[in-house]
């Protein structure tokens, strides 16, 4: 897509409320598009939203092999309640292996560099393999969520996988996302009733205290600034 075209989509569908936004592109996109999932309350949202829009678009999930018990249990209930069938993809064997040998089992704790190389290792490589054959990534992130999302726009062009990145709850509120999972009764992962409310991988994971930030129990050794795993880096 050519950048003035590009930027015509974006204007027409701005305003436009997630259901909206998410009906054009499952129209315009079918079979070229797909939901990357992490399971968070987000992503559970949209897949709600997804199926009843288009049950049978491609949704798939990381298992980076480093995930908590209650994730992998809200993978099983999401598909029951759904009749979906998940696409679940892990990283190389090999390249894990690899890793773990050179720098440690915990390498991530040793410095941000290890942590990214952690991530590309079980995230990113295994997130192109799943992004074959697709020109829309469909994903949950929200403007509120962090600092290094601020500038996180609802049409995005994803230099890194030459694809269109699509964030329909771009300016919706965590109250938004709460109100949408209680009406609706989307099944969510009970860690967030235990302090969680960002959940990735168990051991760079913690339950906030009152008053933080949603992000800071996420690589909390971490500043902010750097507190993004390389799915979501931004490359004008």
């Amino acid at each position: 897509m050519d950048k003035v075209r590009f930027e015509e989509l974006s204007l027409s569908l701005m305003g436009k409320n997630p259901d909206e936004v998410l009906k054009w592109f499952l129209s315009n996109y079918k079979n070229r598009i797909v939901l990357s999932s992490s399971l968070g309350l987000e992503d559970q949202v949209l897949t709600d939203m997804i199926v009843k829009i288009e049950p049978d678009t491609r949704i798939f999930t990381l298992d980076t092999g480093r995930l908590f018990y209650e994730t992998h249990e809200l993978i099983e209930k999401t598909c029951l309640r759904y009749k979906i069938k998940m696409e679940i993809y892990s990283p190389n064997q090999h390249e894990v292996e690899q890793m773990v040998l050179q720098k440690g089992i915990n390498l991530f704790y040793q410095s941000v560099e290890n942590r990214k190389e952690c991530c590309r290792i079980r995230k990113i490589n295994p997130l192109k393999r799943a992004f074959a054959g697709s020109d829309v990534w469909i994903c949950g992130l929200r403007r509120e969520q962090s600092v290094t999302r601020t500038d996180n726009k609802l049409i995005e062009w994803d230099e890194a996988n030459g694809m269109i990145k699509l964030n329909p709850l771009i300016d919706w509120t965590e109250q938004q996302v709460w109100d949408y999972i209680k009406q609706n009764n989307v099944p969510y992962n009970s860690l967030h009733d235990k302090g969680y409310p960002s959940i990735g991988c168990q051991p760079c994971t913690r339950a906030i205290f009152p008053g933080e930030d949603v992000r800071a129990g996420r690589w909390w050794w971490e500043s902010p600034e750097s507190k993004e795993c390389g799915l979501h880096n931004r490359k004008k």
